[in-house]
């Protein structure tokens, strides 16, 4: 068995004009891709097939300098994977329920939140990811470098932004607050942020 790269959840085309069908072509097509096969390559026979394998490989690699290779790889196959289940076609908008609850209480408003996770993706130096995850119960924004991903380190994510310049340079070049201000308004999954804090 072999980790194989999951189909994209919409059509390449259903993110535009925010993130363009020649930019998701390239991202998931070419890069995650990539993830997939380096991945299988290092793992030769061991390579499992599902997320609780792919999850087990990165919890096993992480912070083990000698499978830094393994962690970097199946830490983006999941972070990408992830990823593209954080943005959905007429995304944006509002949270409800117990996740809008949780964001007032947390930051006072969906605004501040915004303005706070949007710097935290400005603010992440090169490569690297911005999430919105759950950690003692509390929301918080984190922001991981490169391949770093919060499951390595006990918190569970409920959406993410990738900053990586792939990510946006295509659609964006080198206008990254305009690219995260875009996926807050106008692509972030709500419903999959909030299906996730419910099985937290």
């Amino acid at each position: 068995m072999s980790f194989e790269l999951p189909d994209l959840p919409y059509s390449q085309d259903a993110l535009e004009p925010h993130i363009t069908a020649n930019t998701l072509s390239f991202h998931h097509g070419k890069h995650h891709q990539a993830y997939v096969t380096n991945l299988n390559n290092l793992l030769g026979d061991t390579a499992g097939s599902s997320q609780e394998d792919l999850e087990a490989v990165i919890k096993d690699s992480a912070g083990n300098a000698d499978k830094a290779g393994i962690f970097n790889n199946a830490a983006q196959v999941w972070n990408h994977t992830f990823y593209w289940k954080s943005m959905k076609a007429g995304g944006g908008g509002e949270p409800s329920g117990d996740l809008a609850d949780k964001i007032n209480a947390t930051w006072g408003s969906l605004d501040k939140f915004k303005e706070e996770f949007k710097a935290a993706g400005i603010g992440q130096f090169g490569s690297g990811w911005a999430w919105l995850v759950v950690e003692g119960g509390d929301l918080k924004i984190v922001k991981t470098l490169n391949a770093d991903t919060p499951i390595a380190h006990g918190q569970t994510p409920l959406m993410t932004c990738d900053v990586w310049e792939h990510a946006y340079y295509l659609d964006f070049q080198n206008r990254r607050p305009d690219y995260l201000q875009t996926f807050l308004d106008s692509l972030v999954n709500w419903d999959f942020a909030a299906e996730n804090l419910a099985n937290a």
